[in-house]
Order: structure tokens, then sequence, then C-alpha cells
């Protein structure tokens, strides 16, 4: 029993806090590579250093990847399908992706970055659900 009581704080410890954001990622046309999704505040949105990823095999139609331990906040997801598999999201010689890339509320962009405010939702203290669907930028 004593070791049980010394042990909680560890258990603890080891939960990340927040709660999980799954977020079902449409548009992948095959079962090859990895779907990889970011929750960022504002300051790192379409930036590689958000502070909360997840990543999933793919699935053909609908891949759901859970990001676990997001605090309540307000944020935006990010998402592209890795259908190579290079653990990257590819680009070209200007710096536009290469690949299948989604913000959350379904925010389309063209040639220009998405602003934080179209794509931004509130994550409460309870697990939340949201849809992203991938798509080419021209």
């Amino acid at each position: 029993m004593r070791a049980l009581v010394l042990a909680l704080p560890l258990l603890i410890a080891a939960t990340p806090p927040g709660a999980p954001v799954s977020v079902a990622v449409a548009g992948i046309a095959a079962a090859k590579g990895r779907v990889h999704v970011d929750i960022c505040p504002e300051k790192q949105f379409t930036r590689e250093d958000c502070p909360w990823s997840a990543e999933a095999m793919a699935s053909a139609g609908t891949t759901v990847v859970t990001v676990p331990g997001v605090p309540p906040g307000r944020y935006a997801a990010q998402a592209y399908w890795d259908a190579n598999g290079n653990g990257k999201a590819d680009r070209n010689f200007v710096g536009m992706p290469l690949e299948l890339v989604g913000f959350s509320n379904d925010v389309r962009v063209k040639f220009a970055r998405p602003k934080f405010a179209d794509a931004a939702f509130v994550h409460g203290a309870a697990p939340q659900r949201i849809v992203v669907t991938v798509r080419k930028i021209p």
C-alpha cells in the first residue's frame, strides 16, 4: 500500500496536462505514408515548432490523429499527408507545400499563409474532435 501511495505522484506527473484533440483528417487518397497534425498557439501557427503534434499511419479517406495533452486555450490545427513517408513536409523551391495540407475550420489557402484568426478554435478541459481536409495548394 505504501508503495502505491509513493508511486501516485509519479503517475500524476507522467500524465500529460490537458485533454486530447482528435483530428479527423479527410482527403487522404491512399493508405500509404503518414498523416501529421500540429496543434498550435498563434505565435507558432504555420511554423514547424508547434508544441503539440502527433502522427498516424495514413488510411484511405479519413485518418484520425489524436494529439494528447493539449491544455485549454485558443489554437489552430495544421495537418499534412506525408505520402512518401520521408518524415517531413516537402516544399518546392519557393517554399510552397508539395504535399496535401489542411487547416482547422476548413480554411482554404492559395498563395499566402492562412490567418490564425480564420483557423482558430477554443479547446477546453474535455477531449475534443475536429475535422481538417487536406488539399493541394495551387
